[in-house]
């Protein structure tokens, strides 16, 4: 059950909140003017374009466009859920996250759920600190690791363990090795009298008649979540013998498609080098870390899921998968093209590299060290390449039916991509690859035309930053610029509003009207930010964007198109805002003139009616010259 937090605590705890306090923790900041500013934790830069506001209490980044509250930025730079993000900028402001409002049976439930996930937190990490010592203490183990490369700091670091070649172990570490919790964490498996195995998350374990350790003489690797809290641990065979390779059971805390082994210890590498680099096995995550490529992630045992994905993009707009060059490794990078296709935006990139067959990325590193390695990454080939390679794989393209079959298998592929720009290139390429025009492409994928859109200065703010000519724009010209353009006017008139939201009480209800009716996808946004401020007319504009998110709406898409919002001059704004609305209401006139002009103007009232919408009209343009 997802906890929900009640309205109003997200307003109280933003405004006890200090930003720069939260923000200073993680990037170095120094004070320009009244705002500060700071490398950006975002993106790799040289340069300081990341700013923090102190007093509208938000953060932006010029170079990169990224964007948020204290909440946000927890969100973004730790890779948190909203819910833990909001408990953890609670806790450290004496704030307690009050109950959601349910009833008596759901509030069980949920505290139920939270003092178990306690429980095996506390009984994984007992467990963690007992492999640990026990690794100090068994040459063997040393050992392997030291014939495998792996320094004494480097084991330290990623928390390294050895579970000992015993059927309980862990009874040395737990004063009742019985006890439930043990086998609902995975460290334990517990058989019944018929010798199966019972499910880490059944609701009794009464029947068990058998106990033991589910890792032995296994080098262990601790498995965190994005707090650092152990949920589940992985095991390799010092040995020969199968599996090669053991993980933690899922559990009510271990969800092995959700997670990524090293994403905690990596998550501020990747933010510095500006990509995630995914690789399929543990040892690869260590040894290369220890030769200084910290950005590496690996998958716990399956093919990378769209969840984990998930996750990596909201740590970076890159990742890079690494597999085996041989026909198995390409079968797993088309598994892992196929969960990125749906989640692809025109900014997002993913890339496949593959070694030399004789390598892994732990060997390649040892063998030619990291730079040799980064330059491989550097050569890793993008998404587009891959998959025409795959299209293409043993089929005859000189041929028709070759053709035919080509156009086949990238049908489903092709309808999974919603990032329209990168849609268009990949259709351009496709048909000049099969020598048919993109328009008929397009017609046998069955993918509808693209939307064309407008040439306006608002599709170019969001990539203002990487153009030093557009970086000059003032504040006001960008804004100018913005509210001239009659098009789809939530687009230009929201990010005013979420920047400055106290401008919402200078629309006039006729302006509500047209607002509330104006259609185009951003709409459920307007309805949901007017719920909200006829609610809380007072919110802040971090209030608010954490209002939004938290109703399932994305403030940072609308915005990332807009002004800069720290620049955002409220005089200006509300200019801006009234010649946007202006327009809107001049496009209502426009219509409804035409409408009563095709009945024909018979009726006394529809001439009278006429004249008067002229009337406004006239004025209307008389305020926009003026």
């Amino acid at each position: 059950m997802q906890q929900r937090i009640p309205p109003g605590f997200i307003q109280d705890l933003l405004a006890r909140a200090d930003i720069v306090e939260v923000v200073g923790q993680h990037v170095e900041l120094k004070k320009t003017g009244s705002n500060y500013k700071g490398l950006c934790p975002f993106h790799g830069e040289k340069t300081p374009s990341f700013t923090v506001s102190a007093s509208k209490q938000f953060y932006h980044c010029f170079g990169c466009g990224a964007h948020g509250t204290a909440i946000g930025f927890l969100m973004e730079h730790a890779g948190m859920g909203f819910v833990d993000a909001v408990k953890e900028l609670a806790a450290r402001y004496g704030m307690t996250v009050p109950e959601p409002d349910l009833d008596p049976q759901q509030l069980r439930q949920l505290q139920q759920q939270r003092s178990l996930h306690a429980t095996l937190v506390d009984v994984l990490q007992t467990a963690d600190a007992f492999y640990q010592h026990r690794l100090r203490h068994s040459d063997r183990a040393k050992n392997y690791l030291i014939t495998r490369g792996l320094q004494g700091a480097i084991a330290k670091r990623f928390g390294l363990g050895y579970a000992p070649d015993d059927w309980q172990p862990l009874a040395g570490a737990f004063a009742n090795y019985q006890a439930d919790a043990l086998v609902q964490s995975g460290l334990v498996v517990a058989r019944d009298t018929a010798g199966d195995t019972l499910d880490p998350q059944a609701e009794s374990f009464a029947s068990a008649q058998r106990r033991y350790d589910r890792l032995r003489d296994r080098i262990t690797f601790p498995i965190r979540n994005q707090r650092g809290e152990v949920i589940g641990f992985g095991g390799r065979i010092i040995d020969q013998g199968e599996p090669k390779y053991l993980n933690s059971p899922e559990t009510a805390v271990f969800h092995k498609g959700e997670e990524l082994y090293g994403l905690f210890e990596a998550r501020t590498a990747i933010s510095r080098v500006g990509y995630a680099l995914v690789v399929e096995g543990y040892m690869d995550v260590v040894a290369l870390a220890q030769f200084g490529v910290e950005n590496a992630v690996a998958t716990l045992g399956t093919a990378c899921t769209a969840q984990q994905l998930q996750k990596l993009f909201r740590h970076t707009g890159q990742v890079v998968f690494s597999f085996d060059g041989d026909a198995a490794g390409r079968r797993a990078a088309r598994r892992a093209m196929e969960q990125a296709l749906p989640l692809l935006s025109d900014s997002r990139v993913v890339k496949f590299l593959f070694l030399p067959a004789e390598h892994d990325p732990d060997s390649y590193v040892r063998e030619r060290g990291a730079e040799a390695f980064e330059r491989e990454v550097a050569r890793a080939q993008p998404l587009s390449e891959f998959l025409f390679a795959s299209l293409f794989d043993g089929v005859a393209m000189a041929t028709a039916e070759g053709r035919a079959q080509a156009i086949h298998e990238a049908a489903p592929l092709f309808s999974q991509i919603t990032a329209p720009a990168l849609l268009g290139q990949l259709i351009a390429d496709f048909a000049r690859q099969l020598g048919m025009p993109a328009t008929e492409l397009r017609e046998v994928l069955r993918l509808s035309a693209p939307v064309r859109k407008p040439t306006t200065p608002a599709a170019s703010f969001g990539g203002q930053a990487g153009n030093p000519q557009r970086r000059g724009r003032s504040g006001r010209e960008a804004l100018r610029a913005f509210a001239v353009v009659p098009k789809d006017p939530l687009r230009q008139l929201l990010p005013l509003l979420l920047a400055q939201p106290s401008l919402w009480w200078d629309i006039s209800p006729a302006q509500h009207g047209l607002l509330s009716h104006e259609p185009g996808p951003l709409q459920p946004l307007a309805l949901a930010l007017e719920s909200i401020l006829e609610n809380q007319p007072d919110l802040s504009a971090a209030a608010l964007w954490e209002e939004l998110r938290a109703a399932g709406h994305s403030p940072e898409e609308v915005l990332a198109q807009s002004p800069d919002p720290l620049e955002l001059d409220e005089a200006v704004a509300r200019q801006d805002l009234q010649a946007i609305l202006l327009r809107l209401e001049r496009s209502a006139l426009l219509r409804r003139q035409d409408e009563l002009v095709a009945h024909g103007l018979v009726a006394d009232a529809d001439r009278a009616e006429y004249r008067s919408l002229a009337i406004r009209l006239k004025e209307i343009d008389h305020a926009q010259r003026g």
